[in-house]
């Protein structure tokens, strides 16, 4: 029998590019008809569009986590590409976070995917009159439809990735060609690009069931799938985004000449603000009341009512070795949290109070992780304290069994809990399944709260919202006092939203729709140096662990330069 290979066409630079081999993506010993025609066939297919969506935990070489490219972290292997980001050495030739062509090949599966919807032969059961034969018709039947927003909310979704990233992008909504004339496809304005990713999260949410319990059927691979909600949260972000400043101030490009590419024509900015709240509290109306859980179990498991959506991957150890301490066994350090993140837990001074952590205050200095907000110790392994299996007392300080002068370990003092699964033994060859979650309900909770304060300070809504993820499960933070301003309020969801989310891919976007790059990631990132005294007491002492660099030029990718060699007309980013 002969051999065919099912070929999804991709963007123009991707098709001629050495870099990535796209040609195999479904090697079959049938051809691509008959492979249109199959109800099954066409499943594996949006399947594999779904695989597409990115793995943070071992995003950059396998290793480094974006999280190392801000203010949260250092990644210790300084030969990772992520370092590329802290040193300003990155450009359109040499990007770290090279996905231009990867999204793009993802919407170009999304476009024949589509196509094929069409094909498939659901004859046998259709002409069949029997009763059973006649359900099975209407079941493949509605799931078609259900796969056909699925796939348009993914292409949505894919086309944000993009978005956030470079600004305005072309926009292909269909299948091309290898041999179509790729030579003269212009970006899309910003506008269209949002519109356009906004109009099909609505036309989504429309189609699809609520959340996974109410699918047709419940199976296990029914939890990780596109839901009205899932929807609802992008088209959220999104709008979040398109208020925010990055998008609304072009002057920071120097008179670039396209400033259509990467921001929003000037406009009321608070009818935005007010679109971005209403896009969060319609997430928060649909998806009724939720009791927010324990924190730290939450990134163990893809079956949690606090998730919106979720990529649950393969059982492995692979994080857990990249990312233990040095002194154990397997342990190669990895991504290890900042003084700079540390910093931003705050000190609960009873039921009611918490004050910000300060160096300057002799007891807070002198035992620097008592008291603290508890997302401090779910997310971050600190000097002493007890971790992994076999489990021992992690020893940061100088001379210890994870600190320095050890090659390779941590730089900072400090290691990364979140995500680990601390009950696998590594030697044993255990492993466990990670989950890397793409929306959560305090996302939307915290979105709903920083829009509503930019267009309608002092809304009690704001302070409510923000509450319900301090004041949750196993956290129990005092709630936010009374009577902020809207400037201190921007600044307590800001940070909430830091310690919240830390390395969960959020920081590194954040920091520049608020255009506060120089601010955060222009800075030296600090660590501590520990000492262990003669009575086993510790000093700590913040220390610089390396300079970093930030230029405007840096808030957006530059379009890579393959693309502007092929494409007529493309048009560069500003200031690269």
């Amino acid at each position: 029998m002969k051999k065919y290979i099912y070929t999804l066409p991709v963007f123009a630079a991707l098709a001629l590019s050495a870099c990535q081999d796209l040609e195999r993506e479904f090697v079959t010993t049938i051809g691509r008809n008959e492979i249109e025609q199959s109800f099954g066939n066409v499943q594996a297919l949006l399947n594999g569009i779904y695989t597409d969506i990115p793995d943070g935990t071992l995003y950059i070489g396998g290793a480094a986590m974006m999280a190392s490219a801000t203010d949260e972290s250092e990644f210790t292997s300084e030969t990772n590409a992520i370092q590329s980001f802290n040193t300003g050495s990155w450009n359109a030739i040499n990007n770290p976070d090279f996905v231009w062509g990867t999204y793009y090949r993802s919407i170009r599966k999304v476009n024949q995917f589509l196509l094929s919807t069409g094909k498939i032969n659901l004859d046998p059961w259709k002409l069949d009159p029997s009763p059973s034969a006649q359900q099975v018709y209407n079941t493949n039947l509605a799931s078609i439809k259900r796969w056909t927003y699925e796939a348009r909310f993914l292409r949505a979704y894919y086309y944000f990735e993009l978005v956030k990233r470079y600004g305005g992008v072309p926009l292909l909504t269909n299948a091309l060609a290898l041999e179509d004339d790729f030579s003269k496809i212009p970006r899309n304005s910003l506008a269209d690009c949002i519109q356009f990713i906004t109009a099909e999260c609505d036309s989504a949410a429309v189609q699809l069931p609520l959340n996974a319990s109410t699918l047709p059927y419940v199976a296990a691979n029914d939890l990780g799938r596109v839901t009205k909600l899932t929807a609802m949260a992008l088209k959220s972000r999104v709008l979040l985004y398109a208020a925010s400043d990055l998008f609304n101030t072009p002057s920071w490009a120097g008179g670039y000449a396209k400033p259509e590419l990467i921001a929003l024509p000037a406009g009321d900015r608070m009818a935005r603000w007010k679109a971005a709240s209403d896009a969060a509290k319609a997430v928060i109306d649909v998806g009724g009341a939720i009791s927010l859980g324990a924190y730290k179990s939450l990134f163990n498991t893809f079956n949690n009512a606090e998730i919106i959506f979720t990529r649950s991957n393969a059982a492995s150890n692979q994080f857990e070795k990249n990312n233990s301490p040095i002194g154990f066994n397997l342990g190669l350090s990895g991504n290890t949290p900042s003084q700079d993140l540390v910093d931003a837990y705050e000190v609960k001074v009873n039921a009611t109070t918490a004050v910000k952590f300060d160096w300057n205050d002799p007891a807070m200095r002198a035992n620097p992780y008592a008291n603290r907000d508890p997302r401090l110790g779910f997310s971050i392994v600190t000097n002493n304290t007890a971790f992994g299996t076999p489990s021992r007392n992690v020893q940061l300080w100088t001379g210890g069994l994870d600190g320095k002068p050890i090659i390779n370990a941590s730089k900072t003092g400090y290691y990364l809990r979140k995500y680990q699964i601390e009950s696998l033994n590594l030697i044993n060859g255990n492993t466990g399944v990670h989950s890397w979650i793409i929306f959560r309900f305090p996302e939307i909770y915290l979105n709903y709260a920083e829009a509503l304060n930019e267009w309608s300070p002092g809304n009690p809504d704001i302070k409510k919202y923000v509450d319900l993820v301090r004041t949750r499960t196993g956290v129990a933070m005092p709630p936010l006092p009374a009577g902020l301003s809207q400037a201190d309020m921007r600044e307590r969801i800001r940070n909430e939203k830091r310690v919240e989310f830390a390395f969960e891919d959020h920081r590194f976007w954040d920091v520049r729709r608020w255009m506060q790059g120089p601010t955060y990631f222009g800075k030296p990132l600090n660590g501590v140096s520990i000492t262990r005294n003669a009575d086993n007491t510790f000093t700590y002492t913040p220390v610089k662990v390396e300079d970093r660099a930030f230029s405007p030029k840096m808030y957006l990718y530059p379009i890579p330069q393959s693309e502007l060699n092929i494409v007529t007309g493309m048009i560069q980013n500003p200031l690269w």
